[in-house]
């Protein structure tokens, strides 16, 4: 390579981390005064795309110039900020208590509405926007052409830096903004309107992140698939620059846009992993991000299963609940038993989370890694060892549980959105390894074939085989539960300085709740490739790590048997009213929200918690 080739791709890096920083520097400013986990980032970033490919051509119609170009961009985030400032008085003023997987999940209710509203005004097809005008011709450097465009963005990163470097230094608004970040409960004891505070931090970050957005649309086509790709970076970003922090989050951008010029030609199949394995890097060496700072002990995330007496009927309930299952097969169709066992799997798969979630109180953002590795395992030892299924299903619970074994040693240093967002980035990492891998895991194509043996083959067969299967994984992590163990991780929960003032392990205690959670999810997925006949990346991707986390909330992460209400309920949905409509996205996501503000504690947790009140 030579001196020519090496600066062309350090610029095209830049050009990347600039574009990069505008949008993440508005996650960061909202995260840390807001301290709300929003998913919606994205979202708001196409809008931008979509407003400015949509606003900016109309514009130049009426005047041609650059002036006309670089105002139509700005009035398009001027237009996200106003949305960012809907989306805050609707919904995310309700939320700010809450913990975070309650904030993640109705972000991404709000993720789900806007791709429908999107293709609704907008249209279904992608919308290229205009070149700017007067940089349009690439420029020569050292011989080599270069986008004169991209060198314009590299220029507005660095100006982006500067005017939010202003505005938290020499404004009222950012003293208060820093303040905020350093700790918002001082802030409101002083008399400062809070609710106006969030309000303009919320349309400064929509501002921003429709900034991000319009500035791609010389680039690249305003698309549907734009928030979910850019909202996993930028979280990257504001993880290892650490939360709240602009200058860590521009110096993250900076050597992500690098990596990933640099890398790509070093190792062409590290594209997609390269990000999240500098985040894990990272977060293994400094827990808080580069200039981020340690969470307050006891935050909003600690929220759970309490210490409850053992229910005497209990146990005569399961039973009857196992008897009117297992005769299913007597009156159900093969589509129905087809749901059914779904649901089964699904249930096993949040109930592994539960114990994470809501006995250990340790937030995973990224549970799909488990499911997919039990998936995967599976599927391998069918392909390549040609293993029955009786061999294969155990093959993936001993990878998951082996995955869990590995990950839970990196994260157990960590907590809060450190802690959840090192699950993602877990996740994130193996769906690469499986999307890229081609010669091992088929990449996109993934694996077929994986069928069970002809006597299990006939759907009433293998279901109550699933629910024999998933019947015993819930009684053993149910005894896990409440067993010591469980009560172990309640504690270092509820409280980890006096957890481990009495002599609790909490590390290790924690670890092992990784595996076990990880060796449940594993099973769970081994039972769901030979119910599919197949594996695919998808199984490792964000949209199935939020499927458990719907699944959980949904039913209530109280109590003990929220997860299987919740996998019930929105396997229902999504197979037969979901298909009655093509808004089918805007109705989920209407449905998440709702369930968020009105059932906080799930179905199951409400039912339970109106008995506990009328006791």
């Amino acid at each position: 390579m030579d001196l020519s080739f090496i600066l062309i791709q350090a610029l095209n890096g830049l050009a990347s981390a600039s574009s990069l920083f505008i949008t993440a520097c508005g996650l960061t400013l909202v995260f840390g005064v807001t301290r709300i986990v929003n998913f919606a980032h994205g979202s708001l970033y196409m809008v931008g795309a979509y407003t400015a490919a949509t606003l900016v051509p109309r514009l130049l119609e009426m005047s041609y110039g650059p002036a006309t170009f670089w105002a139509g961009i700005v009035l398009s985030a001027l237009v996200v900020g106003l949305i960012g400032i809907l989306l805050e008085i609707l919904l995310l003023r309700r939320i700010y208590r809450a913990p975070e997987l309650f904030q993640l999940l109705a972000t991404f209710g709000v993720v789900l509405v806007f791709q429908d509203l999107v293709v609704q005004i907008f249209g279904p097809q992608d919308i290229l926007g205009p070149r700017a005008p007067g940089l349009r011709q690439p420029i020569e450097i050292l011989g080599r052409r270069f986008p004169s465009y991209e060198l314009a963005l590299i220029i507005a990163g660095p100006i982006v830096l500067g005017a939010v470097w202003l505005l938290l230094r020499r404004t009222r608004f950012g003293i208060l903004v820093r303040a905020a970040t350093q700790d918002r409960d001082m802030v409101a004891a002083l008399g400062v309107n809070q609710a106006l505070l969030f309000t303009g931090t919320l349309f400064c970050g929509a501002f921003l992140a429709g900034l991000g957005g319009a500035l791609q649309i010389p680039r690249v086509a305003a698309n549907t698939g734009m928030d979910l790709s850019v909202i996993a970076e930028c979280f990257v970003v504001t993880v290892v620059g650490g939360m709240g922090s602009v200058p860590g989050a521009f110096l993250a951008a900076l050597i992500i846009g690098q990596l990933q010029a640099f890398g790509i030609l070093i190792f062409p199949k590290s594209t997609l992993v390269v990000v999240f394995l500098l985040m894990a890097l990272v977060l293994a060496i400094r827990p808080n991000g580069f200039f981020g700072r340690p969470e307050a002990t006891g935050g909003s995330h600690v929220v759970g299963i309490a210490s409850r007496a053992p229910v005497r009927s209990g146990p005569l309930l399961m039973i009857a609940v196992l008897v009117v299952l297992a005769a299913l097969p007597l009156i159900a169709d093969p589509y129905l038993l087809k749901v059914a066992t779904e649901i089964l799997i699904l249930a096993l798969f949040a109930f592994s989370l539960q114990l994470l979630i809501g006995v250990g109180g340790l937030v995973s953002f990224g549970h799909a890694a488990f499911f997919g590795l039990g998936a995967y395992g599976a599927a391998l030892a069918v392909k390549w060892l040609e293993a029955s299924m009786f061999v294969a299903v155990p093959s993936g619970l001993l990878l998951a549980g082996a995955g869990g074994a590995l990950i839970g040693a990196f994260l157990v240093r960590l907590s809060g959105i450190y802690l959840a967002m090192m699950t993602l980035a877990a996740a994130q990492i193996l769906y690469a390894v499986a999307f890229q891998w081609v010669d091992v895991t088929g990449g996109d194509n993934g694996i077929i074939g994986v069928w069970p043996p002809a006597w299990a083959g006939p759907r009433a067969i293998y279901y109550l085989l699933t629910l024999a299967v998933t019947a015993i994984a819930l009684f053993g992590l149910t005894r896990l539960i409440d067993a010591p163990f469980g009560y172990a991780l309640r504690a270092a929960r509820d409280s980890e300085p006096r957890a481990e003032s009495i002599g609790l392990a909490v590390r290790r205690h924690r670890w092992l709740a990784f595996v076990a959670a990880g060796a449940g999810a594993g099973l769970a997925g081994a039972l769901y490739a030979f119910s599919r006949g197949s594996v695919d990346p998808s199984l490792l991707g964000i949209p199935t790590s939020v499927d458990a986390l719907t699944m959980l909330l949904l039913g209530g992460i109280q109590a003990l048997t929220g997860p299987l209400a919740g996998a019930a309920v929105l396997h229902a949905l999504r197979d037969w009213i979901m298909p009655l409509t093509p808004f089918w996205r805007l109705l989920l996501g209407l449905s998440i929200i709702t369930m968020v503000l009105i059932f906080p504690r799930g179905l199951v947790g409400t039912v339970f918690h109106g008995r506990e009140e009328r006791a």
